[in-house]
């Protein structure tokens, strides 16, 4: 393989939420094919502000895979062709002369703030109605005190992985927030730490999802497929149980 590509990108660009946006081209020559993909767009932005040129906006922080900041549509798909983070996807993917379309998440919970950066402190308020669990649990050695099976603790270590990216709204025809959601209240309501709150979690999170103006779960099972770190759908259905369960309880 060639240590360098020459690549064609169309970026969708945006100056403010209610600014109309389009999709621009730029020439990219001479892209080291070891280069994450981030770095080529920090490759093309000191060539557009040493062009005088406004640079393109996107968010990244930690580019370690870690932190869910860096969500991107590449060529149609939530973090591009390979299963992972926007910012562990290389160069090396993508092939000379190829034309790469980037654009922002796309829904309506999550509006364009300019060019790729989205607004996605829906989430935040999902969190906030019951991501957490409010009992005294100590520290970690007291937390250890508290056997749990193995099987439970790798199942809620299965859902806490989820990095909060947002690639499953964005990879969903309906702009469903199930995925994420699940995720969250499934770490917690498997654990004895998070019981006591599990019926007004489970209730507070999807009425908070759902007041957000996300889609239904339609079982399309996009959002898994997309997600970087591989959760699986069968939490969506815990969640749907959990909640039935807080409703009949009531």
């Amino acid at each position: 393989m060639s240590e360098s590509i020459d690549i064609t990108l169309r970026i969708w660009r945006q100056k403010s939420p209610t600014a109309p946006g389009a999709l621009q081209e730029y020439k990219l020559p001479d892209v080291s094919t070891h280069s994450s993909f981030l770095e080529m767009l920090d490759q093309l932005n000191r060539t557009l502000v040493e062009q005088g040129q406004e640079p393109v906006e996107f968010d990244s922080d930690c580019r370690e895979g870690i932190c869910g900041m860096c969500g991107l549509v590449i060529n149609g798909v939530a973090h591009g062709p390979v299963n992972t983070t926007t910012c562990q996807l290389h160069m090396r993917e993508f092939t000379n002369g190829e034309t790469i379309t980037i654009e922002p998440w796309r829904a309506g919970p999550f509006p364009v703030i300019k060019d790729l950066v989205v607004d996605r402190s829906a989430f935040d308020d999902i969190i906030a109605a019951g991501g957490y669990i409010s009992v005294a649990t100590g520290g970690a050695p007291d937390a250890n005190a508290l056997a749990v099976g193995k099987e439970t603790a790798s199942d809620a270590f299965d859902a806490a992985t989820c990095i909060g990216c947002g690639a499953c709204v964005a990879a969903c025809p309906n702009a469903s927030a199930a995925l994420f959601t699940s995720a969250k209240v499934s770490h917690l309501s498997v654990l004895p730490q998070g019981d006591p709150e599990r019926s007004a979690r489970v209730k507070g999170m999807v009425g908070a999802m759902d007041d957000a103006g996300f889609g239904n779960c339609s079982n399309h099972g996009e959002c898994e497929a997309v997600c970087p770190k591989g959760i699986s759908i069968k939490h969506i259905g815990r969640m749907k149980r959990e909640w039935l369960r807080a409703i009949i309880r009531g």
